[in-house]
């Protein structure tokens, strides 16, 4: 064995082990370069990228521009102009501040830059491999442009683990959205491939740019927040507790206008929710947090992702306090706004509208004629001439209901035929015995006053509640018809093909005593032990397990409405990344454009109202899977999941009996999560609790 000797790297390897650090993926140099852009100034940047960002990525911005005899200097290792000495990273205000971004770049890629600042000619430059050529004079507008082709051209090692052109687009769309809402005093512009993805306004209102970059469905579901604790102060917008979000992937945490990732951040969040938010449910935000630049570390990471607080539990406080009292004080009911003042209508009472009493009293008071002032139309009469019971009636609608008086003239009932009745009816409006043919009235009140309508109504409720009574027909007579009462319209039950009763089987050695919680069920065995079984995980195991076992795709519902799930940019190519997997789960889906999947069909037990959180838990499982089996089980337990009935719902002796055989059966323990579906109290420890033994 040779002993190895200690020598100095060759500067392009030392570069290419840099740019390993800094330049991980297409996405990584889109960040560095439009990083500089913000830090140089610019109003506006334009981002545009070929083939997921491998052939191309320019990046343009109307920046300070860098000066002609700077350019060179600027593509050296830790070459910067925004630190001078070492006091000034206790307190580093910018994005970038390590001077590495370009010199990584430029040593895996071939870079031209372009740049111009105002009042001065404009230069370019050429590199490749990270070698430098001679600065030229270029015509150019304000500011600077950098276009990196052929990304990691000289390293295959690291071209060969590069992912689908999709989901670089993807990463590096994502990215731009983080940057469009850290900054939205900038128009950002992100074009892939030709077509424009995001253009924000520029505005600097950040609800248009949370618009503008994460949709209007995800917009609409936000409420503002604002909150102060000591140095530190928090803004931006939250998820309402009832629309939280099947992931985490809607959470986005600025801190002095750098997007980061943070757990202490998340937990904050969350526990402003406790108590609010559906178990299985995350808040989405776009929270901003500022503080004095002495106060945090952004030194601490490669890509600047992660930083450290000098004072966690302020930062904590002023988070959770913020967001706990925006979401008290959005369900207090808000003050009502004034009413408006009343319009004048030129053209009087043409077009009033009334109900038929203040119809009547008009037309009274005007000198025309109400409904009692009309000749009464002929009496029904029977086959012998007298008037029938029938004339007694009242079809006017109830006074809840007001009808004009004109309709009801027009609606009114009118045989065409004389009507024979047969059978006395009894009750108010039975024939007497003094007028066989004249309907009995007691107090008739005078026609089309309010009385008299309540009378009819009554009478008529008598009527159908005492016709539903078996009646008794007398004596036949001829050319009678005889009386029968409405039939009944209560449904059989009928069996279903196949369909066994449970009580026809062998009787089990347990028994169900009842559900509690409308989740647990319990039971009694033989041996004398209480069984709680939740419901839910039961279920679960049982669709976990069919569908595991099936060697065809579940049994799909085809949509009448085809469902557009809003998603991140990230959720929605690693979706269509695996659309073959999806399908053989029985979810036909496709690209509708601008981050959302259009879904036609899903399997026949998952509820099209669950379909967007469905698919927001089949991306974040497909991105923790590795193998492809391990994804299709991942796949199979949030459908699984979404398909078993749910704590709180009602169901029926029958399903909760199906459950309970699978579960004392020990066909089922746990759930595919690995909870358990079943606990057990004995006699003794009952009789424990209540100091019997």
């Amino acid at each position: 064995m040779t002993t190895p000797h200690i020598q100095q790297l060759d500067p392009h390897v030392a570069d290419l082990i840099a740019a390993g650090e800094v330049v991980e993926r297409p996405a990584s140099v889109v960040k560095e370069l439009v990083e500089n852009a913000v830090d140089a100034g610019a109003s506006a940047v334009t981002v545009e990228l070929q083939n997921g960002g491998m052939r191309l990525i320019r990046v343009t911005d109307d920046g300070c521009g860098i000066a002609r005899e700077e350019l060179p200097t600027a593509f050296l290792r830790h070459a910067t102009s925004k630190l001078r000495v070492a006091e000034d990273l206790a307190g580093v205000g910018t994005l970038g501040f390590r001077g590495e971004a370009l010199a990584a770049i430029a040593s895996v890629s071939r870079v031209e830059i372009s740049s111009c600042r105002r009042g001065e000619p404009g230069a370019s430059l050429r590199l490749e491999g990270g070698v430098a050529e001679e600065v030229r004079d270029a015509g150019v507008p304000e500011g600077t442009t950098i276009t990196v082709r052929d990304l990691f051209y000289n390293t295959p090692a690291r071209l060969k683990f590069m992912k689908k052109d999709s989901a670089e687009t993807a990463a590096v769309n994502g990215l731009m959205q983080h940057l469009a809402l850290s900054h939205p005093e900038i128009s950002f512009r992100f074009i892939k491939d030709g077509t424009e993805a995001l253009h924000t306004p520029g505005d600097g209102k950040l609800d248009s740019a949370i618009y503008a970059a994460l949709g209007r469905e995800f917009a609409r579901t936000l409420t503002p927040v604002e909150g102060r604790g000591g140095e530190v102060t928090v803004s931006g917008f939250v998820t309402k507790p009832l629309l939280g979000r099947g992931s985490r992937s809607m959470q986005t945490f600025f801190v002095n206008g750098r997007f980061i990732k943070s757990q202490l951040l998340t937990a904050a969040l969350e526990e402003g929710y406790r108590n609010q938010l559906m178990k299985g449910k995350f808040p989405g935000c776009v929270l901003r947090i500022d503080l004095p630049v002495t106060e945090v570390d952004v030194n601490v990471h490669p890509a600047k992702t992660t930083v450290k607080f000098s004072r966690d539990r302020e930062v904590f406080d002023a988070v959770y306090h913020t967001v706990l009292d925006s979401l008290a004080a959005d369900g207090l009911p808000q003050a009502a706004a004034p009413a408006p003042e009343a319009t004048v209508n030129p053209r009087g009472n043409f077009y009033q509208t009334m109900d038929a009493k203040t119809f009547r009293q008009s037309a009274l008071a005007g000198g025309g004629k109400t409904a009692a002032q009309w000749p009464p139309a002929d009496p029904v009469r029977n086959a012998d001439g007298k008037p029938s019971v029938f004339a007694g009636w009242n079809t006017e609608r109830p006074s809840s209901v007001r009808v004009a008086d004109s309709a009801r003239e027009a609606f009114a009932y009118a045989p065409s035929h004389p009507v024979e009745l047969s059978v006395p009816v009894s009750g108010g409006f039975a024939a007497t015995e003094e007028n066989p043919g004249e309907p009995w009235n007691a107090g008739t009140p005078p026609v089309g006053s309010e009385a008299q309508e309540s009378a009819h109504f009554d009478a008529e409720a008598r009527f159908v509640q005492q016709s539903a009574e078996p009646v008794s027909a007398g004596p036949h007579v001829s050319g009678e018809r005889p009386f029968f009462p409405a039939a009944s319209m209560e449904q059989e039950s009928l069996s279903l093909p196949g369909e066994r009763m449970t009580q026809d089987g062998p009787e089990a050695p347990w028994r169900i005593a009842g559900e509690v919680l409308k989740t647990y069920i319990v039971c009694e065995d033989a041996h004398q032990n209480v069984w709680l079984i939740d419901k839910h995980a039961a279920h679960e195991r049982v669709n976990f397990d069919r569908l595991m076992a099936s060697q065809q795709p579940p049994m799909r519902q085809t949509l009448l409405r085809p469902v557009a799930a809003e998603l991140s940019r990230e959720d929605c190519a690693l979706l269509l990344e695996n659309l073959s997997l999806l399908e053989s789960l029985g979810l036909a889906c496709e690209d509708f454009g601008d981050g959302a999947v259009l879904v036609r069909e899903v399997p026949a037990d998952l509820d099209a109202a669950d379909i967007p959180a469905t698919l927001e838990e089949l991306a974040e499982n497909l991105r923790a899977g590795r193998s492809p089996t391990e994804k299709r089980q991942n796949l199979l337990h949030t459908i699984a999941c979404k398909a078993a009935i749910k704590a709180g719902w009602d169901s029926d002796e029958s399903e909760l009996r199906a459950l309970v055989d699978k579960v004392q059966s020990g066909e089922i323990q746990y759930c595919p999560h690995g909870r358990p579906v079943k606990a057990r109290l004995t006699k003794y420890e009952l009789e424990k609790m209540f100091k019997r033994a």
